[in-house]
Protein backbone atom coordinates (compact mmCIF):
# COMPACT_ATOMS: atom_id res chain seq x y z
CA UNK A 1 0.00 0.00 0.00
CA UNK A 2 1.64 3.19 -1.14
CA UNK A 3 0.64 6.55 0.19
CA UNK A 4 1.23 9.47 -2.08
CA UNK A 5 1.48 12.83 -0.50
CA UNK A 6 0.03 15.83 -2.25
CA UNK A 7 2.51 17.98 -4.12
CA UNK A 8 3.89 20.55 -1.71
CA UNK A 9 3.01 24.11 -2.60
CA UNK A 10 5.89 26.41 -3.33
CA UNK A 11 6.14 29.42 -1.03
CA UNK A 12 5.33 32.69 -2.80
CA UNK A 13 6.97 35.69 -1.10
CA UNK A 14 4.59 38.55 -0.31
CA UNK A 15 5.47 42.25 -0.14
CA UNK A 16 3.38 45.32 0.65
CA UNK A 17 2.91 48.35 -1.58
CA UNK A 18 4.03 51.41 0.41
CA UNK A 19 1.22 53.53 -1.06
CA UNK A 20 -1.94 51.38 -0.82
CA UNK A 21 -0.67 49.00 1.91
CA UNK A 22 -1.97 45.94 0.01
CA UNK A 23 0.06 42.72 0.04
CA UNK A 24 0.92 41.21 -3.34
CA UNK A 25 3.21 38.45 -4.58
CA UNK A 26 6.68 39.95 -4.77
CA UNK A 27 6.96 39.49 -8.55
CA UNK A 28 3.86 41.63 -9.15
CA UNK A 29 5.43 44.68 -7.50
CA UNK A 30 8.16 47.06 -8.60
CA UNK A 31 11.08 47.50 -6.23
CA UNK A 32 12.56 50.94 -5.68
CA UNK A 33 16.03 51.11 -4.17
CA UNK A 34 17.95 53.89 -2.53
CA UNK A 35 21.49 52.88 -3.38
CA UNK A 36 24.34 53.32 -0.87
CA UNK A 37 26.09 55.63 -3.33
CA UNK A 38 22.94 57.74 -3.43
CA UNK A 39 19.99 58.09 -5.70
CA UNK A 40 16.67 56.36 -6.18
CA UNK A 41 16.67 53.54 -8.73
CA UNK A 42 14.00 51.25 -10.15
CA UNK A 43 15.24 47.74 -9.53
CA UNK A 44 13.95 45.54 -12.33
CA UNK A 45 15.96 42.53 -11.13
CA UNK A 46 15.07 42.75 -7.43
CA UNK A 47 18.72 42.21 -6.53
CA UNK A 48 20.25 45.68 -6.29
CA UNK A 49 22.06 46.58 -3.09
CA UNK A 50 20.45 49.17 -0.86
CA UNK A 51 17.28 49.76 1.08
CA UNK A 52 14.19 48.89 -0.94
CA UNK A 53 10.49 49.66 -1.02
CA UNK A 54 7.75 48.26 -3.23
CA UNK A 55 4.99 49.83 -5.33
CA UNK A 56 2.16 48.04 -7.11
CA UNK A 57 1.21 48.79 -10.71
CA UNK A 58 -1.63 51.22 -9.95
CA UNK A 59 -0.87 54.70 -11.35
CA UNK A 60 -2.50 56.24 -8.27
CA UNK A 61 0.08 54.54 -6.03
CA UNK A 62 2.97 55.86 -8.14
CA UNK A 63 1.47 59.35 -8.08
CA UNK A 64 0.96 59.17 -4.31
CA UNK A 65 4.53 57.96 -3.77
CA UNK A 66 5.83 60.87 -5.85
CA UNK A 67 3.73 63.55 -4.14
CA UNK A 68 4.01 62.37 -0.53
CA UNK A 69 6.76 61.36 1.86
CA UNK A 70 5.83 57.65 1.84
CA UNK A 71 9.03 56.61 0.09
CA UNK A 72 11.17 58.74 2.35
CA UNK A 73 9.69 57.00 5.39
CA UNK A 74 9.99 53.52 3.86
CA UNK A 75 13.56 54.08 2.65
CA UNK A 76 14.59 56.11 5.71
CA UNK A 77 16.16 58.87 3.59
CA UNK A 78 15.39 62.40 2.43
CA UNK A 79 14.52 62.62 -1.26
CA UNK A 80 14.48 65.75 -3.39
CA UNK A 81 12.65 66.27 -6.69
CA UNK A 82 15.65 65.07 -8.70
CA UNK A 83 15.78 61.85 -6.65
CA UNK A 84 12.08 61.21 -7.35
CA UNK A 85 12.44 61.77 -11.11
CA UNK A 86 12.56 58.01 -11.89
CA UNK A 87 8.99 57.73 -10.56
CA UNK A 88 7.75 60.06 -13.28
CA UNK A 89 9.81 58.46 -16.05
CA UNK A 90 8.82 54.85 -15.28
CA UNK A 91 5.60 53.31 -16.61
CA UNK A 92 4.44 50.69 -14.10
CA UNK A 93 2.93 47.40 -15.19
CA UNK A 94 -0.66 46.93 -14.09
Amino acid sequence: MSLTSPTPRKHIPQRTCVACRQAYPKRELTRLVYAPEGGLHIDRTGKMHGRGAYLCGKPTCWDRAYRSSLLEKALKVSLNEADKRPLLDFTPHS
